[in-house]
């Protein structure tokens, strides 16, 4: 009996030397985040949201460490599942290696009816700025080994999740420490559609092509109304003529029409970061924005390269963007 119990002990001495020497790597694993945020949306928008969690190499051998944690968010007309597909998570960390530099990245999915969030609080597409700055960071810090704490929280998106990034960061200057919007869209103010989506029924929008999805996304978003079935939102137009209201509402929602309001909150960052390529159609917005935060002294990492909307996205993410944000992360602690 003594021999049998001295062979497991030996073995599972063994054990532990095998799992101790063996590599450690990344890892992606999906999981399904309720969003009390979310809930009752007049639009059905699901509460229970896919969320992508890329953990790095040394969270499966290391179980005491804990780590910075950054969220990105996806551009419209996409899903988290599509961006996880298009920029390889697991294998940037992967080749980032193990180091003070490790970090946890979260991509929650935020679809909608019409193809995007606009990551904005409204009654018919759902409160997805507070889903993302409170619901799924309670989610994470509960159920992963992070450091709990604004200086170990950043926040990045693409297209639509850069203008996200941009509102939620600074409207939540206590939740994220460090902000990096990659070709963000929709920071200038937007006019009115045309009137003919005033003609549309619910399933011709829906199944509309992009102009016509953008146009009920930013209406269901920027616009909402609970008592304008089947929409739940005003448009633009009525009888093809501009709405000032709507016209108001959608410039208010304006990235750089914003950012006068939130200079304390920007200038509370430890580091902001933006960029825009050569041949992308929101050039414009992202310079609007580049020069409002010069007006008003704000600093922040700016980058003009060549490239269009897309083509340099998982690039970039691996070269600029992890590195911007571990050096944003360094010096946090659990």
């Amino acid at each position: 009996m003594r021999n049998v119990l001295l062979w497991k002990v030996v073995l599972a001495v063994a054990a532990l030397a095998v799992l101790a020497a063996a590599p450690a790597f990344a890892r992606t694993e999906k999981h399904v985040v309720h969003g009390p945020a979310l809930e009752g949306n007049l639009q059905g928008n699901s509460p229970d949201r896919t969320v992508y969690v890329i953990l790095p190499p040394s969270y499966g051998t290391d179980g005491d460490r804990r780590y910075p944690v950054l969220y990105f968010l996806h551009g419209r007309t996409s899903t988290a599942e599509e961006y996880d597909g298009l920029i390889p998570f697991d294998a940037d960390l992967q080749a980032a290696g193990e180091g003070s530099h490790e970090m946890i990245i979260v991509v929650p999915d935020t679809d909608t009816l019409f193809g995007g969030s606009m990551y904005t609080n409204s009654p018919t597409s759902g409160n997805f700025e507070d889903f993302i700055a409170r619901d799924l960071v309670r989610y994470v810090d509960g159920h992963f080994r992070t450091m709990a704490r604004r200086e170990a929280r950043g926040l990045a998106g693409h297209s639509m999740g850069g203008y996200g990034t941009l509102r939620i960061g600074m409207r939540h200057p206590e939740t994220f420490v460090a902000l990096y919007a990659m070709n963000p869209c929709c920071l200038l103010p937007i006019g009115a559609s045309d009137p003919k989506f005033e003609r549309m029924s619910l399933e011709d929008a829906v199944h509309g092509d992009s102009r016509t999805l953008v146009n009920f996304e930013l209406a269901t978003a920027w616009s909402p109304n609970p008592r304008n079935p089947p929409f739940y939102a005003d448009l633009s137009t009525q009888d093809g003529k501009p709405v000032p209201l709507v016209i108001a509402q959608r410039a208010a929602n304006a990235g750089v029409a914003m950012a006068a309001q939130y200079v304390p909150a920007l200038k509370a960052m430890k580091a902001i970061g933006m960029d825009i390529a050569s041949a992308d159609f929101v050039r414009p917005d992202a310079l609007a924005m580049h020069e409002e935060l010069l007006k008003f002294g704000i600093p922040h990492r700016w980058e003009d390269y060549q490239g269009d909307h897309m083509d340099r996205v998982p690039d970039r993410f691996r070269s600029v963007l992890l590195p911007f944000f571990a050096q944003a992360f360094a010096g946090a602690r659990p």
